[in-house]
């Protein structure tokens, strides 16, 4: 048989070993079981075993699984289009993610966990915290970020922006989860205690550039104090840091009411790498979520365009989700570059390869929202600017009748042309304009069209069956599966330029009870 080039094994390189653990609809011929007879055959010459042959199986094994996650990869966000990727358990989803999970040259992470009492609420007594750090050999000026517009930010996002504002080289990442640091009841914020785990990391590792050298991000409970004391205690020394690291243990590391850890990554045409992590389950919109974003990249490309490509590609992506309309106080993003990949990088491609890591982890982030059990695409097209198309996307994905149908399965289609009305009608003139030969689908069946609804028995049940096929269980530590439920909205007969995708939520009951008993 022909073996493909990317099956071909370089010399003097060491195949992975892999467990079989396959996406559905990967064939099981690909399975360890092909290659189990390793004896050699009678009268044949030298030394090539059939074991050889099951090395190959499982680089053929590597390469179908890496096939089938990026099968559909980015369908999500396309009109009419379904992501083919399942996953048939927790433990094949990880091992999926650690495939691509591999760190970029010049990138160490390390992990620590921690106990402590809530000073606001030592009635819940002890409470598990974890640290998280991303540490760069070499102080890097190559970084860029996106915070929240939330007027009351936490300290961690203030200290980055001043950061950010003083071009300070950047060689460690410092994220905690369980407490966001915001507007706690001390003496400047926060901002000295989160200047202090820094200043401890950076002792703790020797970085040259100090605590100013370090990020500190948090995300939890808004309005409790860090357990200072109890993190500096507890951050991750030198020794605990490791280039070999798995970047799915810090995707882990960062998650709150997460269900499982995100993760994405893509290999770039000069050799160089960007992976990216991900945590967020709730108070999803308008700019962002409670959502931190990390990415890490060795390719070398100039401050300013980092900053200018992640700007552009967080507004096609992590602005273009809702869970539940919320905004928080701790939204962050950051791309960092240690720059140790030698081969120049042509900036279009690495712009290509950052707006799918960040759509798909944006669409992650949905998925795994608090309680969701649908995630629903909204396209909207024919607007007269992308803003409008983008409010009324919005406008759906928020709405709770909406959402409350979709989660019982019911194609309650009145909902959705009440909220794309609703947002029509505050327009005036404009809006009356584009509400003329409007057209919505569901599923791709049409059910309003001409100012009239188009329904039947038969097309009651088949997109019943089509919310049916996008649900999964709101409660599952790993995503079953990437479906999605596909609204479609045509305003003003698609004459317009403007053009919109927002992924959602929908709201089930599990969503009210993990966030009646946050806190606890």
């Amino acid at each position: 048989m022909l073996v493909p080039q990317a099956l071909q094994r370089p010399s003097g390189v060491e195949l992975p070993r892999v467990s079989v653990l396959r996406p559905r609809g990967v064939s099981a011929a690909c399975g360890p079981s092909a290659g189990r007879n390793t004896r050699r055959r009678r009268g044949q010459t030298g030394s090539v075993w059939v074991s050889g042959l099951s090395s190959f199986l499982v680089a053929k094994q590597l390469h179908e699984r890496r096939a089938a996650r990026a099968a559909g990869s980015g369908a999500e966000w396309l009109a009419g289009k379904q992501d083919e990727r399942e996953f048939a358990s927790e433990e094949d989803y990880l091992k999926t993610l650690e495939l691509e999970g591999a760190l970029p040259k010049g990138f160490q992470i390390g992990c620590s966990s921690l106990r402590f009492v809530p000073e606001e609420a030592k009635e819940m007594g002890q409470l598990p915290m974890k640290l998280t750090v991303l540490c760069l050999d070499e102080p890097s000026d190559r970084v860029a970020a996106v915070f929240t517009q939330n007027a009351f930010p936490g300290a961690p996002v203030r200290l980055g922006k001043q950061r950010m504002a003083s071009q300070e080289k950047i060689q460690a990442i410092v994220v905690n989860n369980k407490i966001s640091n915001v507007s706690p009841p001390d003496d400047d914020g926060g901002l000295s205690a989160s200047a202090k785990v820094c200043e401890a990391l950076a002792t703790s590792l020797q970085l040259p550039g100090g605590g100013s050298s370090v990020l500190p991000s948090s995300t939890g409970v808004i309005g409790w104090r860090l357990p200072v004391a109890e993190m500096v205690e507890a951050l991750p020394s030198a020794k605990d840091l490791s280039a070999s690291s798995n970047a799915v243990n810090a995707a882990q590391g960062i998650m709150t009411t997460d269900r499982y850890p995100k993760l994405c990554a893509r290999s770039l045409p000069n050799g160089g790498r960007l992976v990216g992590i991900a945590k967020g389950a709730g108070m999803i919109e308008p700019n962002m979520a409670t959502m931190l974003c990390f990415l890490m990249t060795d390719v070398d490309l100039p401050r300013e365009e980092l900053q200018d490509q992640l700007s552009e590609c967080v507004l096609k992506s992590f602005n273009a989700i809702s869970v539940d309309g919320d905004e928080s106080t701790s939204d962050t993003v950051v791309l960092i570059s240690s720059q140790q990949c030698s081969s120049p990088v042509d900036p279009s491609d690495f712009k290509l390869a950052l707006q799918e890591v960040c759509m798909d982890l944006a669409a992650q982030i949905v998925r795994n929202g608090e309680g969701t059990g649908h995630v629903i695409r909204v396209s909207v097209s024919g607007a007269n600017c992308d803003q409008t198309a983008s409010s009324v996307a919005k406008a759906v994905v928020n709405g709770p009748l909406f959402k409350s149908a979709i989660a019982g399965n019911d194609p309650n289609v009145g909902r959705l042309i009440g909220k794309v009305g609703q947002t029509l009608g505050s327009l005036g003139h404009l809006g009356e304009q584009m509400a003329q030969n409007c057209i919505c689908r569901i599923g791709g069946e049409t059910i309003f069209e001409n100012g009239q609804f188009s329904l039947d028995t038969e097309k009651e049940r088949r997109l019943s069956g089509h919310l049916k096929f996008a649900a999964a269980d709101c409660e599952s530590p790993y995503p079953e599966h990437r479906r999605v439920v596909d609204v479609e909205v045509i305003l003003g007969g698609g004459e317009g330029p403007g053009k919109a995708v927002v992924l959602g939520s929908d709201l089930t009951t599990e969503y009210v009870k993990i966030n009646a008993d946050y806190r606890s």
